[in-house]
């Protein structure tokens, strides 16, 4: 019977991305990576970082502190749980710095690391094989019904907590536009990887 709810539930938050303007970035491929993948796809390191994690390093910039980088532990959902889209999505209130930063400036970034998932056995979170990525683009409101009420779903059902956050502080959905990755999963540095190839990987 779960099984059954589940089918049905992805198969509805796949309907409301398909069924968004064709030139949303939120179209980005549903991938389901339980296990780490190969360090060589690059793609799929990466999405299996994004789908599996749950909070992440924001980072903005600041009106409060004359331009300066202005980093905040987020929670964020790319997808309902092992069906990521790799787009990351955010509920944030303007009582918060980084909703007031981006409304004035929609520069950010995002970094998330393997280690909080417990696959790094004993290796130090620095070290390269631990993995980490940053997506690089620009933190948008969510103005799309379809789209927010997906993210809305996706948010929720990795962060139910959410839900009863109060009215009063206004909380929005927010997403981050991806224009460039940065992503270490082995050593000899950066992986060259696209958006293009990050959204539509072959795995």
């Amino acid at each position: 019977m779960l099984t059954v709810i589940k089918v049905i539930w992805v198969s509805y938050l796949l309907f409301l991305v398909g069924s968004q303007d064709s030139n949303s970035i939120a179209q980005g491929q549903f991938l389901s990576i339980q296990t780490k993948p190969d360090p060589d796809d690059s793609a799929a390191s990466a999405r299996w970082l994004l789908s599996l994690n749950s909070w992440g390093v924001l980072n903005t910039i600041s009106t409060d502190l004359d331009g300066a980088p202005f980093g905040n532990v987020v929670s964020f959902s790319d997808g309902p749980p092992n069906e990521g889209s790799g787009i990351p999505y955010f509920y944030l209130t303007t009582l918060d710095p980084t909703a007031r930063n981006a409304l004035k400036d929609e520069r950010a970034s995002f970094t998330v690391s393997e280690y909080p998932l417990g696959t790094c056995g004993n290796l130090d979170p620095e070290n390269p094989a631990c993995s980490k990525i940053t997506l690089t683009g620009k933190l948008k409101l969510v103005d799309d019904s379809k789209e927010a009420e997906f993210a809305r779903i996706s948010l929720f059902s990795k962060h139910s907590e959410m839900k009863g956050w109060p009215e009063g502080h206004n909380f929005q959905v927010f997403k981050l536009e991806i224009e460039d990755i940065f992503l270490i999963d082995w050593y000899g540095g950066p992986k060259p990887l696209s958006v293009d190839e990050y959204l539509h990987p072959k795995t």
